[in-house]
């Protein structure tokens, strides 16, 4: 073993570890994000009753909880950086683990992370106007995109960005730390404002009553299923958790309990919130905020609520929520392309850990510059239409990973095993086909870029692949 190996092997060794409930934190800042406080408007709209938007929400919640219970069976066995990168080059192989993690760097995770810096870029927009980008800059077009329109809301997020990049850097101490207060932070408001809802003179228990929509069968079942894409994204984020097994304390038990708990009270929140909104607002008004694109459900039920001083609330709850979850991806997902390039099958200069503070500072730099240029593109907003659809293909991968090493390794430990094995991992594969179908039926534009940016990932594998099996010569 050489000097500089023995090292890098050392700094891994000497990591910093986190807990259960440091986890269970991480798995809660990683998913609430914008989705919660805004995308009950498209889904009244898509769906047109009260019932039908707190039903979408709920089979949503339950649906991603049977994702998460069958992924934890899995992370109780093959915990360790990279989450579903390790877990697939375990279960199928190289190619698939790779294409996993080649989609998560190109679309998935940094345009996921640069949406969230942009809505919290412009939640500062809303309540500090920032300058507006002349008429002769923002209709420049490169290659169709206009990288210079609304300029200074994308400097901001790009600010965010790299703030919270070169925070992460510093160590997992620090993440977490800025975590812990801001999740106590946010779940905090979030109770105060569903108290202030409930007891507001504006709110009605007949906002709650069944509306005759005309759905039925078929019909119904797709509007659900469309609906529960735009809660999904909501829900988007609990499975990061995996990136950083390696840094959690006794990982095969810790990791599938934070999952779990941490989608329960997620749950709980996101249907309690919905509540809310529903009981303030006629869902027939929550649709019709489809017609002011820049409007979001949260403030417009607060200024109900409260007039301005509400609206303002949210606001800063909007802030908080972006930031952190924005810190939380961030750090998670670079530990992904870090386990990537230390198998040989991402760039070389990724494979590193800073020599003080044992992150993989390289792959965060990397992920900074990657999502920034999603964020002058202004492209991430068609990138998370397709972030939903490219999920559920790895979500679905890892349950039938749940079979497979039930057949193939029978007898190894399992510190978790999924609960109501196998109707549970089951139900969760179904949903997962017919979500994808119905997505590639009826929006066909994007599944078909988004199965198209994976398949960019197979010429970058097959030259790492090639790297690799020369290295070993």
């Amino acid at each position: 073993m050489t000097p500089a190996t023995s090292t890098n092997a050392n700094a891994v060794a000497d990591r910093p570890k986190i807990g259960l409930v440091s986890a269970i934190i991480f798995v809660i800042s990683a998913v609430i994000g914008t989705g919660v406080f805004k995308k009950v408007v498209p889904m009244s709209a898509e769906l047109g009753s009260p019932t039908l938007v707190l039903a979408a929400w709920l089979l949503a919640g339950l649906v991603s909880l049977a994702g998460t219970l069958s992924n934890a069976e899995v992370a109780s066995m093959l915990a360790s950086d990279g989450g579903e990168y390790a877990y697939f080059r375990t279960i199928y192989n190289r190619f698939f683990a790779f294409l996993f993690g080649w989609t998560n760097f190109a679309v998935v995770r940094t345009s996921s992370i640069a949406s969230i810096a942009y809505v919290f870029a412009q939640s500062v927009n809303s309540l500090i106007p920032l300058p507006a980008t002349p008429a002769s800059l923002a209709n420049i077009s490169l290659l169709g995109l206009h990288p210079l329109d609304n300029l200074s809301v994308k400097l901001l997020a790009i600010v965010l960005v790299w703030s919270l990049t070169l925070f992460n850097i510093r160590g997992l101490r620090t993440g977490e730390a800025i975590s812990r207060f801001l999740v106590v932070v946010l779940v905090v408001v979030m109770l105060l404002f569903m108290f202030t809802a409930f007891f507001s003179s504006a709110g009605s228990v007949d906002h709650l009553k069944p509306v005759e929509t005309g759905l039925s069968g078929n019909a119904l079942a797709s509007a659900l299923a469309l609906a529960c894409l735009s809660a999904f994204w909501s829900y988007e984020g609990w499975s990061n958790l995996g990136y950083i097994g390696g840094e959690i304390e006794k990982p095969s038990r810790n990791l599938p309990l934070a999952l779990a708990v941490g989608t329960l009270i997620i749950m709980a929140l996101y249907l309690l919130m919905n509540v809310a909104y529903l009981y303030v607002m006629p869902v027939g008004d929550l649709a019709a905020l489809t017609q002011k694109p820049n409007s979001i459900a949260a403030i417009e039920v607060a200024g109900t609520m409260a007039g301005r001083v509400g609206a303002l609330v949210i606001s800063g709850l909007l802030l908080v929520s972006t930031f952190n979850c924005c810190s939380s991806s961030l750090l998670m997902s670079s530990r992904l392309f870090y386990a990537m390039a230390k198998d040989g099958m991402f760039f070389n200069r990724v494979n590193h850990l800073h020599p003080t503070f044992n992150t993989p500072s390289r792959s965060l730099r990397l992920q900074g510059a990657w999502t920034t240029l999603l964020v002058v593109s202004g492209s991430f907003d068609a990138l998370t239409d397709m972030l939903i659809f490219a999920s559920f293909i790895f979500y679905g991968a890892t349950t039938v990973g749940v079979f497979l090493l039930r057949r193939r390794m029978p007898d190894a430990p399992r510190p978790y095993k999924v609960i109501g094995y196998p109707v549970v991992p089951g139900l969760f594969l179904l949903f997962c086909a017919y979500l994808i179908v119905n997505t590639l039926i009826n929006r066909p534009y994007e599944a078909g870029i988004g199965l198209l940016l994976m398949a960019t990932g197979v010429p970058f594998y097959f030259y790492w692949s090639k790297r690799k099996i020369e290295g070993r010569g």
